[in-house]
């Protein structure tokens, strides 16, 4: 299956698939609401804002797995996203990324793009991963990478002629 292929339901509830997004650069994130990370939805909104027109999707995942750090439901959720950060980038249901419940376009990233040595699960919230235009993973980004230092890879993966 592709990464195109995978079926995902927005914030407010819309099945959809990635292939919405197809020809884009992408930048997956497993985001929380209550992280030492969460400050970096300003600077993900920023690099959202900065590469949009020129085939930026910043895609954000809300996820309860870690330190139950995302315990609202999606109407809250995308509530503190819009008044905290103003967040403009799309927001997707809440997902599990790791262990038997782990969503499939998470297991597909997770295999494309290994962690450090070789591991495929995601240690906390604020995991990035940066997919070209055609699909393929490029690589992941710890929770510890400020959005702004991501700024040149993604340059690189950015559409041809973008």
């Amino acid at each position: 299956m592709s990464l195109y292929d995978v079926e995902v339901r927005t914030i407010t509830g819309e099945a959809k698939t990635l292939r919405d997004f197809a020809d884009k650069t992408l930048l997956v994130v497993n985001v929380a609401s209550k992280c030492g990370f969460t400050p970096q939805y300003k600077g993900l909104e920023e690099l959202h804002q900065r590469y949009k027109d020129r085939g930026l999707v910043v895609l954000g995942f809300p996820c309860d797995q870690f330190g139950h750090q995302e315990p609202g439901d999606e109407a809250e959720i995308q509530r503190f996203c819009s008044l905290t950060y103003d967040v403009s980038f799309p927001m997707f249901a809440k997902v599990e990324v790791n262990g038997a419940g782990a969503h499939p376009l998470f297991v597909q990233l997770k295999k494309a793009a290994p962690g450090l040595l070789g591991t495929q699960a995601i240690k906390w919230n604020f995991t990035k991963f940066l997919v070209r235009p055609d699909g393929r993973t490029i690589t992941r980004f710890s929770p510890r990478d400020e959005p702004a230092s991501l700024a040149g890879e993604i340059e690189r993966a950015l559409p041809r002629g973008a």
